[in-house]
């Protein structure tokens, strides 16, 4: 199984992100995290130095998934009239891989046939259905549980996408 750890530790070598732009990202997602914090975050998981890792929890894995998003597009002020609603995923952690796979796409502006060259490219064949599965709203009938290969696979096309490029 992944944790939210090694999630993190992906993205982050596929983006090419460091640290105290991490630590930045954080607080853009209203968590404050500091390069020390990120440091311990990004820790390998040892067994003999577990007081020396910080374990990412859901809620901020989607803080940093929010703040990357505003990282790499800017803030987006509401719309008159529009309330200021609270982010539903944040409520709903209990398919990580999914919102993990929709904050991506949108923070770089991916499209559903970027994100299936990015499948490909790790060597995953994934169709438009599969994809608009994975990026429906939870409960919708048609939405589909992103399971951990896949999120291990996209972040790894992302990698040879943006660091192999």
């Amino acid at each position: 199984m992944v944790d939210n750890n090694d999630l993190l530790i992906r993205l982050r070598y596929a983006l090419d992100i460091k640290n105290s732009e991490m630590a930045e990202i954080f607080k853009l997602g209203e968590e404050e995290v500091t390069v020390p914090e990120v440091v311990k975050i990004l820790k390998k998981f040892d067994e003999d130095e577990v007081e020396n890792r910080i374990e990412l929890t859901d809620a901020m894995l989607n803080s940093f998934l929010n703040g990357l998003i505003i990282y790499k597009r800017g803030k987006q002020e509401p719309k008159p009239g529009q309330a200021n609603t609270p982010d539903p995923s944040i409520t709903s952690h209990r398919h990580i891989n999914n919102i993990l796979l929709k904050k991506v796409k949108i923070a770089l502006a991916l499209t559903t046939d970027d994100m299936i060259d990015i499948f490909r490219k790790a060597g995953l064949n994934v169709s438009k259905g599969e994809i608009g599965a994975f990026l429906r709203k939870e409960g919708h009938k048609n939405y589909k549980v992103c399971l951990d290969h896949f999120a291990r696979n996209f972040l790894k096309g992302l990698t040879i996408k943006y660091r192999e490029a």
